[in-house]
């Protein structure tokens, strides 16, 4: 997969961005998060100073790909410095710039986001010392390649991520199930980590820490820790796995069954459903060149059109929980934000994250809060969701 991305990904962005060179360089333990991505499954870390070096010759011939480093990486990257010949690494850097004459020198450097962030102080001061003034001016910082990388998904990814969103899926279902949680007895935490074994004892890892939140008839806000789960309430939980460098992120919601009960109260029903309304009214908006900023505000135009109280915090996904590109509000901003600025591409991946407020008449009207995540592809056109989305609770309590 990474060399179908280094293949294909890396020239076309160049040659968009009309950038003739890229320079990546990281220290050992303190990885550039694309230079991360970019790093074979045998070579965890860079080694002492790792540096990346793309050149762009023209059309028609490949984009050469280097490693000023004595090893080369996986045949990836072509080794370019021998150190018996040339004992100091910088001037080996500046003599393989020096010799290629790029117009352009593009460095991950950025006050927008932190993905194209990742040149430290130290090593862009050795870079610009070791370059010629000439070539200094050519010099440039640049978002997009940054983002363009990590934000752009694969044909061989996306023949995987559907099946790491199904093997999330599963976990949930398991978790939120009679096989784990016991009314009167299992704690939200008791859950949590539960979440956390299984993901353990799976060889899989996790990006972030799952949450199990209770909600309560006559209880405002989230029960969460050592609060026993009990018969009537409803939880929800946000869980991600991280499987061959590719991140999930969902919330669901499940309900337990009071003694009698075979279903949720029809109140709790609408509320998943008016969830499942604001999904529509975001999914339907994407279009590509489109900021976050203008999909967001379209989509909450629609929601409110159809009488739902929507909160929209959509996010990329992908070799990140929370990816590079451009954010779909937030759940404390649902106005225009900068980090929404960034225009939608085709063949990206999505959490689809967001929140409809309803009143639940079973629960004396009470407003409650339904929070739903599903992970999607937009293809270019259309946004399809990995392996569905939930419009029904999972059922606690039914043996």
């Amino acid at each position: 997969m990474l060399a179908e991305r280094l293949d294909q990904i890396v020239p076309a962005l160049m040659r968009e961005q009309k950038i003739d060179m890229w320079v990546l360089i990281a220290r050992e333990y303190v990885e550039d998060p694309v230079m991360a991505t970019m790093l074979d499954a045998e070579n965890m870390h860079a080694r002492r100073r790792t540096v990346l070096l793309f050149y762009d010759p023209g059309p028609g011939r490949p984009v050469e790909r280097m490693t000023v480093s004595r090893y080369g990486l996986a045949d990836l990257f072509k080794p370019a410095w021998n150190p018996d010949q040339e004992p100091d690494q910088w001037r080996q850097l500046a003599k393989l710039i020096q010799e290629r004459q790029p117009k352009q020198i593009a460095i991950n450097s950025s006050a927008l986001t932190q993905f194209a962030d990742g040149l430290t102080l130290s090593q862009y001061e050795g870079l610009m010392a070791a370059l010629t003034p000439e070539l200094r001016a050519r010099v440039v910082r640049t978002d997009e390649l940054a983002v363009g990388w990590l934000e752009t998904r694969t044909a061989a990814e996306m023949k995987v991520y559907p099946q790491i969103v199904r093997l999330a899926h599963s976990i949930i279902a398991e978790g939120l199930s009679d096989a784990v949680i016991t009314p009167g007895r299992t704690s939200a935490d008791d859950v949590v980590w539960w979440f956390r074994e299984k993901v353990s004892s799976l060889g899989l890892q996790t990006w972030f820490q799952p949450s199990l939140g209770i909600l309560r008839q006559g209880k405002q806000g989230m029960l969460e820790g050592d609060e026993i789960i009990q018969k009537g309430d409803m939880l929800w939980t946000d869980f991600g796995i991280t499987y061959l460098g590719l991140n999930t992120d969902t919330q669901h919601l499940a309900y337990v069954l009071k003694h009698g009960e075979r279903e949720a109260p029809k109140g709790l029903r609408d509320g998943i459903k008016a969830a499942n309304h604001v999904q529509d009214a975001l999914t339907s908006s994407f279009r590509t060149g489109r900021t976050g900023n203008d999909i967001l505000a379209e989509a909450r135009a629609k929601a409110l059109a159809m009488g739902l109280k929507p909160s929209i915090y959509s996010h990329p996904i992908g070799f990140h929980g929370h990816g590079a590109g451009s954010s779909i509000g937030f759940w404390d901003n649902q106005k225009a934000d900068p980090r929404g600025q960034h225009p939608l591409r085709p063949s990206t991946a999505w959490s689809i994250e967001l929140s409809a407020k309803s009143l639940v008449p079973e629960w004396n009207n009470q407003e409650v809060e339904f929070r739903l995540e599903e992970d999607a592809f937009f293809d270019g056109s259309t946004v399809l969701y990995l392996d569905g989305r939930q419009s029904e609770f999972h059922l606690i309590g039914r043996r």
